[in-house]
């Protein structure tokens, strides 16, 4: 464990983020009290952002996990081709 101040974190921060990331925690001090501590990511964390991000919302109840396993999706049933969008839209522009 080591304790560095803001300032030389904010210099150093590539430095402390290896040192952290390799297992070693960094308290971060500012003005001789800790405010911070760098660690590596606990082992059941996901690499992953968004993983994390989602987890973060379900925990504080702004999402709700399905309950369900996922369904397929609904068979598509396209309204027009596309080539018939395309001449409605050519016939549009045409009458302008």
């Amino acid at each position: 464990m080591m304790a560095v101040g803001v300032k030389n974190l904010k210099n150093r921060l590539s430095e402390y983020l290896r040192r952290a990331a390799a297992g070693e925690t960094v308290l971060v001090t500012e003005r001789d009290r800790v405010v911070a501590e760098l660690t590596a990511p606990r082992a059941d964390r996901s690499p992953r952002l968004h993983d994390a991000v989602l987890a973060d919302a379900v925990r504080k109840g702004w999402v709700t996990p399905a309950l369900a396993p996922r369904s397929p999706l609904p068979p598509r049933h396209p309204v027009a081709s596309f080539r018939t969008i395309q001449r409605e839209l050519r016939a549009d522009r045409d009458a302008r």
